[in-house]
């Protein structure tokens, strides 16, 4: 096998992966003999091919993989891929060429940790499976209205208190009971280092998620000033499937969408911002997610404050008080030379001048944003597969899901 020494790492990807399945190991060299058979990696004319692409061609004498970086990482990994499991000896290799290169700039998964904890382990082998497919963005969801996930050093409470439930519905949502057993877990700022660097090595870029002005619960649990009403009980309905105190405010137990979000007050912004500023020197993406789904305007429209707000700041309604909450942040992250991504409802009330909408109540949101000359990510929801929260089968015995039928068969068909 022959690399330079800026491939070097890519060398030993390769070699290891034969080492497993060949139970060999190939010699190294810089130079190679004439007629030599080897397999050769090399950025030598990767410049001329496509952002991330490569060329892989196989002959009888020699295989010579050509890419630059991402593009060397994705040949590689096709490498790894092309290879089958050794026969007398042997791993028998078809000839080929291949010309490959992305379609897509952003490709990505999304991995919500607030409703359901993964451990840092998962989070890797699910980052391993991302680079098999060429993926090269991680969406880490890490707040939600059922637990907060990411260590907050200004705001220890957010973990304390925030990362916390006092038990989870069991059965189809919203729940035909309660198992009675405390939920909780987060991410230290350290661990979450430990992933992005675990990522960057395979060319995957970690988008963090903090959710606003929406799925606030956790958050407002941990610090109730960030509600429109700090002395009012999380409303749990009386049906509602429920373990512990039903008193004061509360992390989520049950999923869904609730009507406590943030307080667009300077209060709240502060602490946005506090948050922020930890989560920009964790993650070095150029994007953060500021989510904007699924914010009832119930309470806003009950409160005195954002009423008043809206007239000081001559606003029609509580959908223009959103875009302002957006746009406000928006602006504060842009100054930290990052841009954001909020879900499509973030286009209600006016866009965020440089957002990047994620567009996933359908794709006519997307095609809104489109036509304002605004980057757009497609996720849309909806029976053709790209949500692994719903349903695999029509089987009574399918595990609590969100509801739609989703078969891993859909997405494989994509």
């Amino acid at each position: 096998m022959s690399a330079d020494a800026a491939n070097a790492k890519m060398a030993d990807l390769l070699n290891a992966s034969i080492t497993t399945k060949a139970g060999f190991a190939l010699r190294e060299t810089k130079a190679l003999k004439a007629n030599e058979r080897a397999i050769v990696l090399t950025s030598v004319g990767a410049d001329k091919l496509p952002a991330e692409g490569y060329t892989i061609d196989i002959t009888d004498k020699k295989i010579t993989v050509t890419g630059k970086d991402a593009g060397l990482f994705y040949a590689v990994q096709s490498m790894i891929q092309l290879m089958p499991e050794k026969k007398n000896n042997e791993v028998t290799i078809s000839a080929a060429e291949i010309n490959d290169y992305p379609r897509f700039k952003y490709r990505g998964m999304h991995l919500d940790v607030g409703r359901h904890m993964f451990p840092v382990a998962f989070i890797k082998k699910y980052i391993d499976l991302m680079s098999q497919y060429k993926l090269n963005n991680f969406h880490w969801h890490l707040t939600e209205d059922q637990g907060w996930r990411i260590e907050i050093k200004k705001y220890p409470k957010l973990t304390t208190v925030g990362a916390t439930r006092s038990g989870t519905i069991i059965g189809h949502h919203p729940g035909v009971g309660t198992d009675n057993k405390e939920y909780k877990g987060f991410y230290t700022q350290q661990e979450a280092k430990e992933v992005v660097a675990y990522a960057a090595a395979r060319y995957i870029n970690v988008i963090p998620e903090i959710e606003m002005p929406g799925h606030a619960s956790a958050a407002i649990a941990a610090y109730p000033e960030l509600s429109c009403f700090p002395d009012r009980d999380t409303f749990v309905d009386a049906k509602t499937p429920w373990s512990g105190s039903r008193k004061g405010k509360q992390v989520q137990q049950q999923w869904g969408v609730f009507d406590d979000v943030f307080v667009p007050s300077d209060n709240t912004f502060k602490f946005l911002e506090n948050v922020i500023d930890e989560v920009i020197a964790i993650f070095p993406s150029k994007y953060i997610h500021i989510g904007g789904d699924e914010s009832p305007k119930e309470y806003w429209k009950e409160s005195e404050f954002c009423q008043s707000l809206i007239k000081k700041l001559g606003l029609k309604d509580e959908h223009e008080l959103q875009s302002y909450f957006i746009q406000r942040m928006e602006k504060y992250i842009n100054a930290k030379g990052r841009s954001i991504i909020g879900w499509d409802e973030i286009l209600e009330g006016g866009l965020a001048p440089n957002a990047t909408v994620m567009s996933w109540r359908g794709t006519e949101g997307g095609i809104a944003a489109a036509k304002q000359n605004h980057d757009v990510i497609m996720t849309p929801g909806g029976p053709i597969g790209l949500y692994f929260d719903h349903k695999q089968s029509n089987s009574v015995d399918e595990p609590t899901n969100i509801g739609g039928l989703a078969p891993y068969s859909l997405a494989y068909a994509l």
